[in-house]
């Protein structure tokens, strides 16, 4: 059974940090892409990061410079270091596994962005 379960998201003054993780299974992490994309209220979800299975990063404009996407393969899982947070960084986080014609989402995580 494949499972993506994220945690780490939170209330977060702006400036602030905060690091998610998303755990998977092993079956899937060890082949898929790995990626982070986020949804705020009314609008579209969009990508955030990914990383490849070789490490080759990809990130959205909005967030080159302040967030750091990782995968450790011992504990099978990724992370998002999101650094200097802003209030329109506020949104669901959700991560995504990716291998092409087959991907699965976790449940989400919320991030909140507020003073």
């Amino acid at each position: 059974q494949v499972q993506l379960v994220e945690s780490g998201g939170g209330l977060v003054q702006p400036g602030g940090s905060l690091r998610l993780s998303c755990a998977a299974s092993r079956s899937i992490f060890r082949v898929y892409a790995m990626g982070w994309y986020r949804q705020a209220a009314g609008k579209q979800r969009e990508l955030v990061a990914t990383i490849t299975t070789g490490g080759t990063t990809n990130y959205a404009d909005s967030v080159k410079g302040r967030f750091t996407i990782s995968r450790d393969y011992a504990k099978n899982t990724v992370y998002l270091r999101m650094n200097n947070l802003k209030p329109e960084d506020t949104a669901v986080y959700y991560c995504h596994a990716d291998r092409v014609t087959t991907d699965y989402w976790g449940q989400g995580t919320p991030v909140t962005v507020s003073s």
